[in-house]
Protein backbone atom coordinates (compact mmCIF):
# COMPACT_ATOMS: atom_id res chain seq x y z
CA UNK A 1 0.00 0.00 0.00
CA UNK A 2 1.43 3.26 -1.10
CA UNK A 3 1.48 6.05 1.55
CA UNK A 4 1.41 9.63 0.18
CA UNK A 5 3.89 11.98 1.72
CA UNK A 6 2.42 15.17 3.06
CA UNK A 7 4.05 18.47 2.17
CA UNK A 8 5.33 20.91 4.79
CA UNK A 9 2.69 22.54 6.85
CA UNK A 10 1.96 26.18 5.82
CA UNK A 11 3.24 28.82 8.24
CA UNK A 12 0.68 30.62 10.32
CA UNK A 13 0.08 34.36 9.76
CA UNK A 14 0.08 36.60 6.69
CA UNK A 15 2.34 35.88 3.78
CA UNK A 16 5.76 37.50 3.85
CA UNK A 17 5.00 39.75 0.89
CA UNK A 18 2.20 41.41 2.91
CA UNK A 19 4.75 42.90 5.34
CA UNK A 20 6.60 44.66 2.54
CA UNK A 21 3.32 45.84 1.01
CA UNK A 22 2.05 47.29 4.31
CA UNK A 23 5.36 49.10 4.84
CA UNK A 24 5.04 50.61 1.39
CA UNK A 25 1.46 51.76 2.01
CA UNK A 26 2.49 53.26 5.35
CA UNK A 27 5.35 55.22 3.75
CA UNK A 28 3.06 56.52 1.03
CA UNK A 29 0.51 57.62 3.66
CA UNK A 30 3.21 59.44 5.65
CA UNK A 31 4.45 61.11 2.47
CA UNK A 32 1.02 62.48 1.62
CA UNK A 33 0.44 63.63 5.20
CA UNK A 34 3.75 65.51 5.04
CA UNK A 35 2.78 67.16 1.77
CA UNK A 36 -0.55 68.20 3.23
CA UNK A 37 1.01 69.68 6.36
CA UNK A 38 3.58 71.67 4.34
CA UNK A 39 0.83 73.11 2.19
CA UNK A 40 -0.66 74.74 5.34
CA UNK A 41 2.54 76.64 6.36
CA UNK A 42 2.51 80.43 6.31
CA UNK A 43 5.26 81.05 3.78
CA UNK A 44 6.28 84.45 5.15
CA UNK A 45 6.58 83.13 8.71
CA UNK A 46 8.47 80.07 7.52
CA UNK A 47 10.95 82.22 5.62
CA UNK A 48 11.38 84.52 8.62
CA UNK A 49 12.14 81.57 10.89
CA UNK A 50 14.54 80.05 8.38
CA UNK A 51 16.37 83.34 7.89
CA UNK A 52 16.50 83.93 11.64
CA UNK A 53 18.19 80.59 12.23
CA UNK A 54 20.60 81.32 9.40
CA UNK A 55 21.82 84.59 10.97
CA UNK A 56 21.25 83.60 14.63
CA UNK A 57 19.54 86.89 15.44
CA UNK A 58 15.99 85.77 15.95
CA UNK A 59 14.88 88.21 18.63
CA UNK A 60 16.79 91.28 17.51
CA UNK A 61 16.05 91.67 13.82
CA UNK A 62 13.18 89.45 12.71
CA UNK A 63 9.49 89.38 13.54
CA UNK A 64 8.19 86.83 15.95
CA UNK A 65 5.92 84.08 14.68
CA UNK A 66 3.57 85.04 17.50
CA UNK A 67 1.97 88.42 16.88
CA UNK A 68 2.95 91.36 19.14
CA UNK A 69 5.84 89.43 20.68
CA UNK A 70 8.79 91.17 18.99
CA UNK A 71 10.68 93.39 21.48
CA UNK A 72 11.60 95.98 18.84
CA UNK A 73 7.98 96.43 17.82
CA UNK A 74 6.94 97.03 21.44
CA UNK A 75 9.68 99.65 21.82
CA UNK A 76 8.55 101.49 18.69
CA UNK A 77 5.00 101.44 19.98
CA UNK A 78 6.08 102.94 23.31
CA UNK A 79 7.99 105.71 21.49
CA UNK A 80 4.95 106.55 19.37
CA UNK A 81 2.78 106.84 22.49
CA UNK A 82 5.40 109.01 24.21
CA UNK A 83 5.71 111.29 21.18
CA UNK A 84 1.93 111.63 20.93
CA UNK A 85 1.72 112.45 24.65
CA UNK A 86 4.38 115.18 24.38
CA UNK A 87 2.63 116.64 21.34
CA UNK A 88 -0.63 116.81 23.27
CA UNK A 89 1.12 118.48 26.21
CA UNK A 90 2.51 121.24 23.97
CA UNK A 91 -0.87 121.83 22.36
CA UNK A 92 -2.49 122.05 25.79
CA UNK A 93 0.15 124.54 26.94
CA UNK A 94 -0.42 126.71 23.86
CA UNK A 95 -4.17 126.76 24.42
CA UNK A 96 -3.77 127.59 28.09
CA UNK A 97 -1.40 130.49 27.35
CA UNK A 98 -3.66 131.90 24.65
CA UNK A 99 -6.66 131.80 26.98
CA UNK A 100 -4.62 133.56 29.69
CA UNK A 101 -3.53 136.31 27.29
CA UNK A 102 -7.08 136.86 26.11
CA UNK A 103 -8.54 136.99 29.61
CA UNK A 104 -5.88 139.48 30.77
CA UNK A 105 -5.82 141.66 27.66
CA UNK A 106 -2.16 140.95 26.91
CA UNK A 107 -2.48 139.90 23.27
CA UNK A 108 -0.90 143.16 22.06
CA UNK A 109 2.35 142.64 23.96
CA UNK A 110 2.64 138.83 24.04
CA UNK A 111 2.04 136.42 21.18
CA UNK A 112 1.88 132.62 21.51
CA UNK A 113 2.11 130.36 18.49
CA UNK A 114 3.12 126.84 17.45
CA UNK A 115 6.05 126.23 15.08
CA UNK A 116 8.23 123.26 14.19
CA UNK A 117 10.50 124.26 17.08
CA UNK A 118 7.68 123.94 19.62
CA UNK A 119 5.55 126.55 21.42
CA UNK A 120 7.00 130.05 20.93
CA UNK A 121 6.08 132.91 23.26
CA UNK A 122 7.07 136.34 21.94
CA UNK A 123 7.20 139.02 24.68
CA UNK A 124 7.62 142.66 23.68
CA UNK A 125 10.11 144.81 25.57
CA UNK A 126 7.48 147.02 27.25
CA UNK A 127 6.02 144.11 29.24
CA UNK A 128 9.42 143.03 30.55
CA UNK A 129 12.00 145.83 30.68
CA UNK A 130 12.64 149.51 30.58
CA UNK A 131 14.48 150.66 27.45
CA UNK A 132 18.19 149.84 27.65
CA UNK A 133 17.77 147.77 30.84
CA UNK A 134 17.67 144.06 31.69
CA UNK A 135 15.92 144.19 35.08
CA UNK A 136 12.43 142.67 34.94
CA UNK A 137 9.41 144.85 35.62
CA UNK A 138 7.01 143.74 38.33
CA UNK A 139 4.15 143.80 35.83
CA UNK A 140 5.77 140.87 34.04
CA UNK A 141 5.73 138.63 37.10
CA UNK A 142 2.15 137.27 36.82
CA UNK A 143 2.65 136.02 33.28
CA UNK A 144 6.10 134.60 33.98
CA UNK A 145 4.68 132.86 37.06
CA UNK A 146 2.03 131.30 34.84
CA UNK A 147 4.67 130.07 32.39
CA UNK A 148 6.88 128.73 35.19
CA UNK A 149 3.95 126.79 36.69
CA UNK A 150 3.18 125.16 33.34
CA UNK A 151 6.85 124.32 32.77
CA UNK A 152 6.97 122.59 36.17
CA UNK A 153 4.42 120.08 34.83
CA UNK A 154 6.54 119.06 31.83
CA UNK A 155 10.15 118.20 31.02
CA UNK A 156 10.75 119.91 27.67
CA UNK A 157 13.89 121.93 27.07
CA UNK A 158 13.41 125.71 27.09
CA UNK A 159 15.39 128.23 25.06
CA UNK A 160 15.12 131.95 25.80
CA UNK A 161 16.29 134.36 23.09
CA UNK A 162 16.97 138.07 23.60
CA UNK A 163 16.61 140.50 20.67
CA UNK A 164 17.16 144.25 20.27
CA UNK A 165 16.62 146.85 17.58
CA UNK A 166 19.47 148.25 15.48
CA UNK A 167 20.12 151.37 17.54
CA UNK A 168 23.56 151.13 19.18
CA UNK A 169 23.92 151.14 22.94
CA UNK A 170 27.06 151.91 24.93
CA UNK A 171 26.81 151.84 28.70
CA UNK A 172 28.96 150.55 31.54
CA UNK A 173 26.74 147.49 32.03
CA UNK A 174 25.92 146.89 28.36
CA UNK A 175 28.70 147.94 25.96
CA UNK A 176 26.64 146.72 22.99
CA UNK A 177 23.34 145.13 22.01
CA UNK A 178 24.96 141.73 22.40
CA UNK A 179 25.39 142.15 26.14
CA UNK A 180 21.94 143.69 26.52
CA UNK A 181 20.12 140.90 24.64
CA UNK A 182 22.02 138.17 26.48
CA UNK A 183 21.38 139.81 29.87
CA UNK A 184 17.66 140.03 29.12
CA UNK A 185 17.35 136.34 28.21
CA UNK A 186 19.34 135.42 31.33
CA UNK A 187 17.05 137.55 33.53
CA UNK A 188 13.97 135.75 32.24
CA UNK A 189 15.51 132.32 32.80
CA UNK A 190 16.67 133.21 36.30
CA UNK A 191 13.15 134.27 37.25
CA UNK A 192 11.53 131.15 35.73
CA UNK A 193 13.97 128.82 37.48
CA UNK A 194 13.78 130.52 40.86
CA UNK A 195 10.01 131.01 40.95
CA UNK A 196 9.30 127.26 40.68
CA UNK A 197 12.70 125.76 41.52
CA UNK A 198 12.93 124.35 38.00
CA UNK A 199 15.92 122.35 36.81
CA UNK A 200 18.32 124.92 35.35
CA UNK A 201 19.84 122.32 32.99
CA UNK A 202 16.64 122.48 30.94
CA UNK A 203 17.26 126.10 29.97
CA UNK A 204 19.49 127.88 27.47
CA UNK A 205 20.00 131.66 27.20
CA UNK A 206 20.88 133.22 23.85
CA UNK A 207 21.53 136.84 22.92
CA UNK A 208 21.09 137.73 19.24
CA UNK A 209 21.45 141.49 19.54
CA UNK A 210 19.94 143.11 16.45
CA UNK A 211 20.90 140.31 14.03
CA UNK A 212 17.44 138.73 13.74
CA UNK A 213 14.86 141.47 13.29
CA UNK A 214 11.23 140.67 12.53
CA UNK A 215 10.67 144.07 10.91
CA UNK A 216 12.79 146.68 9.14
CA UNK A 217 14.24 149.14 11.65
CA UNK A 218 12.82 152.20 9.90
CA UNK A 219 10.07 153.37 12.27
CA UNK A 220 9.33 153.54 16.00
CA UNK A 221 6.72 150.81 15.60
CA UNK A 222 9.12 148.43 13.86
CA UNK A 223 11.89 149.19 16.31
CA UNK A 224 9.51 148.23 19.10
CA UNK A 225 8.67 144.93 17.40
CA UNK A 226 12.34 143.99 17.23
CA UNK A 227 12.94 144.63 20.95
CA UNK A 228 11.62 141.36 22.28
CA UNK A 229 12.32 138.15 24.18
CA UNK A 230 11.24 134.79 22.79
CA UNK A 231 10.62 131.77 25.02
CA UNK A 232 10.70 128.51 23.05
CA UNK A 233 9.32 125.41 24.77
CA UNK A 234 11.01 122.89 22.53
CA UNK A 235 9.36 120.04 20.66
CA UNK A 236 11.47 116.91 21.41
CA UNK A 237 11.03 115.73 17.81
CA UNK A 238 12.62 118.96 16.55
CA UNK A 239 15.57 118.53 18.93
CA UNK A 240 16.13 114.98 17.65
CA UNK A 241 16.16 116.17 14.05
CA UNK A 242 18.83 118.78 14.87
CA UNK A 243 21.00 116.16 16.63
CA UNK A 244 20.71 113.79 13.66
CA UNK A 245 21.78 116.54 11.25
CA UNK A 246 24.80 117.32 13.40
Amino acid sequence: MNVKKRGPKPKKGAPTWMVTFSDLVTLILVFFILLFSMSQIDVSKFQAIAESFRTREILDFYPSVIENQHPGEAKDSDEDVSSSSEEGTLDHLLTEVQVYLQENGMEDVIVANRTERGVVLVLQEQILFETGDADLKEQSFPFLNKVATMLSEMHNLVKVEGHTDSRPITTYRYPSNWELSAARSASVIRYLVESQQLDSSRFAAVGYGDTRPVAVNDSPENLSKNRRVEIIISDPAYNEEIQEEQ
